[in-house]
């Protein structure tokens, strides 16, 4: 199971290789996604709190990454947090997921993106249930849901 010290390593020392890369040109990107989908994903932007369909959507299956499909998390690792994006305690894989500081906005967090694509998905925190601790607060415009 991942641990916050885990998260720290992989942002400090490097993450896991994906099984798969998938690289498109800015042009591939846009004519593939909405503008908004472009905007959060490929641009590190965020959607407004509650605002995102997967926020409080707890259908059962698997949320892929929006831009190449990547399997990222379960939806029996959905809780409610409150936070106003949607939740989860872990990645489906640990190599999904890459970790990187973020020292925008004042403050220092742990940005997460795609390992296969470099889409930017959100952040991770660690205030979430047990057993891992960890909140991965996701932007619901870079997931889908696969039922």
């Amino acid at each position: 199971m991942l641990t916050w010290k885990d998260i720290i390593h992989h942002a400090t020392r490097g993450n896991k290789k994906p099984d798969t890369r998938v690289e498109k040109t800015e042009a591939e990107w846009i004519a593939q996604l909405t503008p908004e989908q472009y905007r959060i994903t490929r641009l590190k932007g965020t959607e407004r709190p509650f605002s995102g369909e997967h926020c409080s959507r707890y259908d059962p299956g698997v949320y892929n990454c929006v831009c190449c499909g990547t399997p990222l998390f379960d939806s029996n690792l959905k809780f409610t947090s409150s936070s106003g994006w949607p939740s989860f305690t872990e990645p489906i894989k640990d190599n999904v997921i890459d970790y990187i500081r973020d020292s925008s906005h004042g403050m220092v967090r742990v940005e997460v993106t795609c390992s296969t694509c470099d889409a930017h998905l959100g952040h991770v925190f660690p205030d979430g249930p047990e057993p891992s601790g960890l909140r991965f607060c996701i932007n619901s415009e870079s997931l889908v849901l696969e039922d």
